[in-house]
């Protein structure tokens, strides 16, 4: 049964702080690192020495039952013998030289993309965040239902949500229902009128679909005679947008 949660949201909390993701710890990726540094610089003979101690210490490895599941070991096994291909297919007297490494910058500039990533969506939780804290000092004050919608306001309604405990915000739902049957704000944009579809819930789809035609039918209708639209959509929302089908069918767009 869906949680509904009382108009205002409750105390006020304060600023919410999004914390910046860390890049997680890779064991394997440390050991190919590891083994790049001690290679440049190295010769094939060099290699070629470092691959048997390598090796050697693997073979050791492999008789410790705590050791089953190490990746980092392997990892620099499996890097020094590919450095050693490496120089072995090259010139004579050529040595290793990370920077003219196609693999190691393939890796650098996937690491590169992954972090601008990882960036990008600490900008984007910490701009929610922010919006979520804006929406709720506007539901205290009052004030919501004159405010416009932004883009990426649904997934500031899902920030709400989850603030809520998981709580659906009966205020916000509303607001956001009128404001896309009203086309308000970014909905003005039939482009995000149709995205809307897959980010809104379908009780908030139906109640925006139900209001539109509504309106259509008796213009200037007063908000407060339309508040059985949105119980409606909350507790049938298939039947509130069948409704809203029923009625368009019922009377198209002239």
């Amino acid at each position: 049964m869906t949680r509904m949660w009382p108009p205002g949201g409750g105390t006020r909390r304060p600023l919410t702080r999004v914390a910046a993701p860390r890049e997680p710890v890779d064991p394997a990726r440390i050991g190919r690192r590891v083994v790049r540094r001690r290679a440049k610089g190295m010769d094939a003979d060099a290699v070629a020495a470092a691959l048997e101690h390598a090796r050697f210490a693997a073979r050791q490895a492999s008789r410790h039952e705590d050791l089953a599941d190490d990746t980092r070991g392997p990892a620099e096994l499996a890097e020094w013998e590919r450095i050693d291909q490496l120089l072995a297919a090259a010139e004579p007297g050529t040595v290793y030289d990370p920077d003219t490494d196609d693999v190691v910058q393939a890796e650098l500039a996937a690491d590169a993309a992954a972090a601008a990533a990882r960036e990008a969506d600490l900008r984007e939780a910490m701009r929610i965040a922010a919006r979520a804290d804006e929406l709720q000092a506007l539901r205290e004050l009052g004030t919501l239902e004159q405010t416009e919608p932004r883009t990426g306001d649904e997934a500031v309604r899902d920030e709400l949500t989850r603030r809520a405990g998981g709580y659906v915000q009966a205020d916000v739902d509303a607001w956001l229902a009128h404001a896309l049957a009203a086309h308000l704000g970014h909905y003005r944009d039939p482009a995000a009128r149709e995205e809307a579809a897959g980010l809104l819930t379908p009780p908030v789809l139906a109640h925006a679909a139900l209001l539109a035609e509504l309106a259509r039918l008796v213009p200037g209708a007063d908000v407060d005679e339309l508040a059985f639209a949105a119980r409606l959509a909350t507790t049938e929302p298939e039947a509130a947008g069948a409704l809203a089908a029923f009625l368009t069918r019922a009377h198209p767009a002239r």
